[in-house]
């Protein structure tokens, strides 16, 4: 009985951080949002932030280390998410979804440490819960044809070829 008096351990990131996954992947996708409006963070958002969700200072600085190398890559991530979402423009993918899908996108891409399916029900998980179910659907489809596009190979040898026409 001893195994039912002791609590779940949190994931661990970089066994720097025990926070649950989730809590930390919403705090980097309210960070993108936050950016999508303004080119600079806030501190009264990020103060905001560390009062509303109770996190640490610590965690909150590793969310901006995540926010800012996704910041790095988001050309490449927005050409894809552009690309595979056929039916519509960039520009007019609601914000919640659109940001959504670029943290998912940089996970799929660039972070080893999310699997893909995991990468893909969280962003499907967060489109519910902050967005609608409609865009939890059109989240599902950019990125499973993003993902299936990378198992093929063929957006490595596309981005390669673009950067040699250049």
């Amino acid at each position: 009985m001893e195994f039912l008096k002791q609590s779940p351990k949190p994931l661990m990131m970089d066994k720097t951080l025990a926070l649950p996954q989730r809590k930390f992947r919403e705090i980097v996708f309210q960070m993108i949002y936050s950016q999508d409006f303004s080119s600079t963070v806030d501190p009264k958002a990020a103060a905001s932030l560390l009062d509303q969700l109770k996190v640490t200072k610590k965690s909150l600085r590793l969310a901006l280390e995540k926010v800012t190398t996704l910041f790095t890559h988001l050309e490449k991530i927005d050409h894809l998410i552009s690309k595979f979402s056929e039916d519509y423009d960039f520009k007019r993918i609601a914000r919640i979804e659109r940001n959504i899908l670029r943290l998912a996108v940089f996970e799929l891409l660039y972070d080893e440490s999310v699997p893909p399916k995991v990468a893909m029900a969280e962003a499907i998980r967060l489109s519910r819960k902050f967005g609608t179910p409609e865009g939890g659907a059109f989240v599902n489809a950019v990125l499973d044809a993003i993902h299936k596009n990378k198992e093929s190979g063929e957006w490595i040898s596309e981005s390669a070829s673009s950067k040699e026409s250049s």
